[in-house]
């Protein structure tokens, strides 16, 4: 048993999915774990193997399931603790059997959200960007979102930042040699100059990384794209082609869309969050003024304006973006594809036409056909879309993936730029000073100092059992 911290109390959950299930896994971690397997199950599998086991409750002998039951002996345990598992049947009552059995155990209690995790960061097995990976991980949708959280989880970022935190300290040292040592005869003159090399080549490669940070960012969060347009331009029909469901009501009736309707999607692998905006126009309705109000903003904020048009009004040679009347004002400098829709309704001579690209540069403004309501066009535009995305998120899964990151690895590069400024001009104090800030930025990046504050915030999301 571990024996490091006795007192410590032993915490049980379900750490399994939704019930019922095929399987239901009940994991215990702490100093009475090997206590509560023995309970239970009355006897305890070698390390590691698999064995089959009566669950009975302890009090009344009653049996409750045959399980496979694990043991994991600390610190060679996910969470440095001893650790038991048990994979029971997955229906409702059984794993209530058992969780009842396990809380009227002296020294156990019920795990509080993240707390295997939070255990695993504490026992240094995880440090807290691999615990944010792990959390993206589960929260994946995508198949993009998977392989981002996948390599965080596998160091991506903290082998990185472990690395140049490494280097500072080396270099830090440096600096401190020189102070506290300069009348000593064998403490060579020149130590602070190999310093300020490290940390000025430090300072670019952070520097790099923090250049992809919006793209990691948007990655877990999902590619905005906003559908605008003026009235019964076929937005809301759009949509539904997009979500490939009913997602929003569509009417001929001009300003049937008040609000946002917001819908997320994968498209591609890439997660997008769509959103489908009131018409925008001209109005004295007070309650369409506030549809279109919001509609201006939440395109504004978009990485990605769809603006649809109804070709039949707007006419074939009308290609452009908006750029005045209640069409302008969008702001931002995200990219504004023109949608001109409902081509089936043109003459005959111009149905044929499935999409314009002026620009070939899927970034840039472009201008598609398309009839949202018979599917003419929709082909090429999901594959302009699809390249879109590619293309704006890149082949490489980005280093930085949460604005704590940025933020940390920004104070980084902010105490390197003053150790190499004019500021410091040479003075060995104020160099050693902003080298030790630089380090300190990032080991709270990685959990290692002064991170008591975002512990909370960070395992509040996790579920139960993780």
């Amino acid at each position: 048993m571990n024996e490091d911290n006795p007192n410590r109390d032993t915490i049980f959950a379900l750490s399994s999915g939704r019930l019922p299930a095929a399987i239901g896994v009940v994991r215990i971690s702490g100093p009475r774990a090997r206590h509560a397997l023995e309970a239970l199950a009355r006897r305890v599998p070698e390390p590691r193997r698999a064995g089959l086991a009566r669950v009975r409750d302890p009090e009344s002998g009653e049996p409750i399931d045959e399980a496979l039951a694990l043991w994991f002996p600390g610190p060679n345990s996910e969470t440095g603790e001893d650790v038991a598992e048990l994979q029971l049947h997955g229906g409702p009552a059984v794993v209530a059997a058992v969780l009842r059995a396990l809380s009227r155990m002296e020294g156990l209690r019920l795990a509080e959200p993240g707390e295997f995790t939070r255990r695993a960061f504490e026992a240094g097995h995880l440090d807290l960007t691999a615990v944010e990976g792990l959390a993206d991980l589960v929260g994946a949708e995508t198949e993009a979102q998977r392989r981002q959280a996948y390599r965080q989880l596998k160091g991506l970022l903290g082998s990185r930042a472990e690395t140049w935190r490494k280097q500072l300290i080396e270099a830090l040292a440096l600096v401190e040699a020189r102070i506290d040592f300069s009348d000593e005869a064998d403490v060579p003159e020149d130590l602070v100059g190999p310093a300020l090399a490290v940390a000025r080549g430090l300072r670019d490669e952070i520097a790099d990384a923090l250049a992809g940070a919006a793209r990691g960012e948007r990655l877990r969060e999902g590619l905005v794209v906003a559908i605008a347009g003026p009235p019964n331009a076929g937005k809301s029909t759009l949509l539904n082609r997009m979500a490939r469901r009913e997602a929003a009501i569509v009417s001929p009736i001009p300003g049937t869309t008040r609000d946002v309707i917001e819908v997320h999607l994968d498209i591609g692998g890439y997660p997008v969050t769509v959103l489908d905006t009131a018409g925008i126009r001209d109005s004295v309705d007070p309650v369409e003024q506030e549809g279109v109000r919001r509609a201006r903003q939440r395109a504004s904020e978009a990485d990605l304006v769809l603006w649809v048009t109804d070709a039949a009004t707007a006419g074939i040679g009308t290609d452009a973006a908006p750029e005045g009347g209640v069409g302008a004002g969008l702001g931002g400098s995200q990219a504004v594809w023109t949608i001109r829709n409902k081509i089936d309704l043109l003459p005959g001579e111009h149905k044929k036409q499935s999409y314009i690209c002026k620009n070939e540069s899927i970034s840039s403004n472009i201008t598609l056909d398309i009839s949202a309501s018979t599917g003419q066009g929709l082909d090429s535009f999901f594959s302009y879309l699809g390249r879109h995305l590619a293309s704006y998120f890149g082949s490489e899964p980005a280093l930085v993936s949460r604005e704590r990151h940025r933020k940390a690895l920004e104070n980084t590069v902010a105490s390197l730029d003053r150790a190499l400024g004019e500021s410091a001009d040479g003075r060995e104090d104020i160099i050693a000073e902003e080298l030790r800030a630089a380090a300190n930025s990032l080991g709270r990046l990685l959990g290692r100092v002064d991170v008591e504050d975002v512990l909370d915030a960070i395992f509040r999301d996790f579920c139960i059992g993780k």
